[in-house]
């Protein structure tokens, strides 16, 4: 029988509101909802307020529960972390990770890393929850992930970025379109073509919306999305042509699919990409070895996707 250091009447507050209801969340983790409800009673009723709203479509948080279940998975990290220094106080190489990234990592840099961790620490636990960059910040500062992987991170207070790499953004286009055979390209070129932009939750967007808002008019308009898994569809069917970086189309551009052209304009500016960990709490040492992993991994991508050179 496993040990919980969070008590269960906690855990099972969390299991209801990941699920939205006490049959899901009994279902989710095999717990009787007799059970879950009981321990959820005698909780309002110790602290007199209610938990949640009952609704006839579900449970959602009240005020009072969305206090207290940002406790309960500080709690619930500090507990995985507890476990992982034990086990490592004993010479074993194990842990419960939290990673959160980007979409556009997922078809490349992302699956190697988990293979090489897989292989080198068989015993570590990596849960990816994919999160726009602003996202990841976001959870990495309320102690909900433990290493983010996002582009244009930057340092502060309670983070520490454990690698970081410049990104330059260039043309991404199919390799039959008529731009494949340029060396460089312009803006202006860029704009005059059917263009996909990413949408304002992505910071590129907002870089490119700082730095060149005329491109942004209606006069040609683009597609927007806040899917990278688009854009790429897009550009490979020949019929729109993109602003990203190549980390973004790795895999693409290795097999020849795409192709990607500098961007001439010295006024655009170059992304970063880092991996990050939070210094608000003591991290268990597997969590900063897995970190330097990551970062290992996402160079080495980046490496090879320049090796492969732009047309």
């Amino acid at each position: 029988m496993q040990l919980h250091l969070v008590p269960r009447g906690l855990n099972y507050v969390d299991a209801v509101a990941k699920h939205g209801s006490i049959q899901a969340a009994s279902r989710a983790i095999g717990i009787s909802a007799s059970a879950i409800d009981r321990q959820i009673v005698l909780l309002e009723e110790r602290f007199g307020v209610q938990l949640f709203d009952r609704q006839s479509t579900g449970m959602t948080l009240s005020a009072a529960g969305e206090t207290l279940i940002v406790l309960i998975r500080r709690w619930q990290a500090d507990e995985n972390r507890i476990w992982s220094d034990i086990k490592q106080m004993q010479g074993i190489d194990l842990g419960h990770i939290r990673l959160v990234t980007m979409d556009s990592l997922v078809n490349g840099p992302i699956p190697r890393f988990l293979s090489t961790v897989a292989a080198r620490y068989p015993k570590v636990r990596i849960d990816v929850e994919i999160m726009t960059p602003d996202e990841a910040v976001a959870a990495l500062d309320a102690g909900e992930a433990d290493i983010a992987l996002a582009f244009n991170m930057k340092p502060q207070r309670d983070m520490h970025l454990v690698w970081t790499a410049a990104l330059p953004l260039v043309c991404i286009v199919a390799a039959e379109h008529p731009l494949a055979a340029r060396k460089t390209v312009t803006l202006k070129d860029i704009r005059s073509q059917v263009l996909v932009l990413q949408s304002r939750s992505l910071i590129i967007r907002r870089i490119l919306e700082t730095q060149h808002a005329w491109m942004f008019t209606e006069e040609r308009p683009p597609v927007v999305t806040n899917s990278l898994q688009l854009v790429k569809q897009l550009v490979l069917a020949g019929s729109h042509i993109a602003l990203t970086s190549q980390l973004d189309a790795a895999h693409e551009l290795k097999e020849g699919s795409l192709v990607a052209i500098a961007v001439s304009d010295k006024s655009v500016s170059a992304q970063s990409i880092s991996v990050a960990i939070s210094t608000r709490r003591t991290l268990p040492r597997i969590c900063r070895v897995v970190s330097e992993t990551l970062g290992e991994n996402i160079q080495t991508s980046l490496d090879e996707v320049l090796e492969a050179g732009m047309q």
